[in-house]
């Protein structure tokens, strides 16, 4: 009796089929090397799976190897080894190839999205969307809580394995019923800068450039940290979280009114 193997290897001769580098075969794994799996890909050709190339981020998950044999699954085919005629399978760069094919619906889609904090450093923190490691830089960080973070994704490069996240333009997001062109409100100075005051507006951190105060020359001194100050919101950038007020355009429609 011709086993499933011979019948399936029979198939690929009958219609002459090739196996090339960059393709997507299925295959079982039969057994555990020392450095990798032998894996039953039903050619004549044995396959073999590198432990390196299991998964994507290799050092952060312990694999029972024992639990992976007679594990059947697609695997992305490398490259032929010449000298001993394998084929040099990869789990994690099929995994890497539909990680970024989803990063790129969620970007498409615009999705908020919660993530854990993996390592801060001075420049902002890193976390993993779909496996691949994203960077929120500290520009881009409005709020947070001790190990997670609300994202939405900036930029994406995946030729330079590149992501790029940002925590104000997900809150901005979250928040934006409460934000219109036009609208008048309270904001809150959280800090004061050469060029204009940082306020806090539910939570989400607004741009009063000197050039939108009125009737007050501008010293950092003049305006003290806390305070609670009239604005009308002038300018919401979505994408990188950004929102501009003034004071100078709440006073023209008062004077208006007063007409």
């Amino acid at each position: 009796m011709i086993n499933r193997k011979s019948k399936f290897a029979e198939i690929l001769k009958k219609y002459n089929y090739r196996l090339h580098s960059g393709d997507i075969v299925a295959g079982t794994i039969t057994h555990n090397e020392k450095i990798g799996f032998l894996v039953d890909i039903g050619t004549e050709k044995i396959g073999y799976l590198p432990k390196e190339e299991l998964i994507i981020n290799f050092k952060n998950t312990i694999h029972n190897n024992l639990m992976l044999i007679n594990t059947t699954r697609d695997f992305f085919l490398i490259t032929e080894n010449i000298n001993t005629k394998q084929c040099i399978l990869s789990i994690k760069r099929l995994d890497y190839i539909r990680a970024w094919k989803r990063i790129k619906q969620i970007y498409i889609e615009d999705i908020v999205f919660e993530l854990k904090i993996h390592y801060i450093n001075k420049g902002g923190i890193i976390t993993y969307l779909e496996g691949i490691q994203g960077f929120i830089p500290r520009s881009h960080i409005c709020c947070i809580t001790k190990h997670n973070i609300k994202s939405k994704i900036l930029t994406i490069n995946d030729n330079k394995n590149q992501l790029i996240l940002s925590n104000k333009s997900a809150q901005l997001k979250i928040s934006l019923h409460k934000f219109k062109i036009g609208e008048i409100l309270y904001g809150r100075i959280i800090t004061s800068q050469s060029y204009g005051l940082f306020m806090d507006i539910y939570g989400i951190k607004a741009l009063l450039h000197i050039s939108e105060i009125s009737n007050v020359k501008y010293n950092t001194k003049t305006f003290i940290k806390g305070k609670l100050i009239k604005v009308k919101i002038i300018h919401l950038n979505m994408k990188h979280g950004q929102v501009s007020v003034s004071t100078k355009q709440v006073k023209n429609i008062a004077n208006h009114h007063q007409r």
